[in-house]
């Protein structure tokens, strides 16, 4: 999931996405409109050339390319009290595919097997009638595991003696822990070491949450450099993701420091003053592409995230390896874990 260099994966996704954009342009009118006012129009010569919609818009219009009875399934993103959620309409197709493209991008650092999994939340985020972000994460990921614990109990707090059960059935071995980034810290990281928890044969995947811990002055590399010298936890991997292109991550590599791209999705780094591509290692604003989202016109999107391209095939995957920095300037929270405690 991670082979193409860039040069083969842009042959591979520009016709693939200009296909896309012009399906959308005929079954979405709202995005037709939006295409028309800024003259967008094919040929494209290039992945950056396809014209973005920025993410936000997914709040504030209802852009679905099927018709409301093939419609199979709503999302809605997480976000802070009184913000309006994205809702991302999915049809059977789509909701099919994308755990299936979760999976094939995941295998590559979890194997083909089914692992125990030690989910770092609670049952309850499962539960609700309209699935948040952090829900459907949590839910999405439960389908690569088995024997599933969850470390924490109905109000969101540690159940040290979950952890403990899961450890003691399964801790001689491989198992995966997934979690969202500040809860990993908080509710795994801090009990492990304070009373002594054995985690070197997990495997952990999180995300999100690294606005609550830049303000605890954890970065990236004490977060990992800790988790394996205090708990024995060593292979981690953190992912990029949204829900408004739900079944698409960006992976961190075993080495860590940077995110891969899929062979099906890429990213492009905008300069915010010019919005054209940025070059290698200037900082600018994400725009996140994929092939996945056929139900809605979700295949190029413009972040609100600050991200930096670092190289290109020159990592231990092939294709670019960039890191976000963090949310522009004014930009709303969002996310799992950056809004945990606040809304789910």
């Amino acid at each position: 999931m991670f082979t193409l260099r860039q040069r083969e994966k842009e042959a591979r996704l520009l016709p693939a996405l200009a296909a896309l954009t012009e399906h959308h342009r005929r079954a979405c009118p709202p995005y037709r409109r939006v295409l028309d006012a800024i003259g967008a129009a094919p040929p494209w010569d290039r992945v950056a050339d396809l014209p973005w919609l920025p993410v936000r818009l997914f709040k504030t219009h209802e852009l679905k390319s099927v018709p409301d009875d093939r419609v199979f399934r709503v999302l809605t993103s997480s976000g802070t009290t009184g913000q309006r959620p994205s809702r991302i309409f999915l049809d059977r197709e789509a909701a099919a595919a994308q755990p299936r493209a979760l999976a094939a991008t995941l295998r590559q650092v979890l194997g083909p097997a089914r692992l125990p999994m030690l989910i770092v939340d609670s049952r309850s985020v499962t539960r609700r009638p309209t699935l948040s972000a952090r829900g459907a994460g949590v839910l999405g990921m439960m389908s690569f595991g088995r024997d599933h614990a969850f470390a924490l109990d109905e109000r969101g707090e540690l159940d040290l003696g979950a952890v403990r059960g899961f450890l003691d059935r399964h801790g001689g071995r491989p198992y995966l822990v997934f979690g969202f980034t500040y809860m990993v810290w908080l509710h795994l990281f801090e009990p492990a070491r304070r009373h002594g928890l054995d985690l070197s044969s997990g495997v952990l995947i999180h995300s999100g949450g690294w606005k609550r811990l830049a303000e605890r002055a954890v970065g990236s590399g004490e977060f990992r450099r800790r988790l394996a010298e205090e708990t024995g936890l060593r292979r981690t991997h953190d992912f990029y993701g949204m829900v408004e292109q739900i079944g698409t991550v960006f992976l961190e590599g075993p080495d860590g420091g940077s995110l891969y791209c899929p062979d099906f999705a890429d990213v492009v780094i905008r300069d915010p003053g010019t919005w054209q591509e940025a070059p290698t290692g200037t900082p600018g604003l994400i725009e996140v592409v994929s092939t996945l989202p056929t139900s809605y016109p979700g295949h190029v999107l413009l972040t609100e995230d600050l991200g930096v391209v670092h190289g290109v095939d020159d990592g231990v995957w092939p294709g670019k390896r960039f890191s976000v920095l963090g949310r522009l300037a004014r930009a709303e929270a969002r996310g799992c874990g950056d809004t945990y405690g606040r809304a789910a």
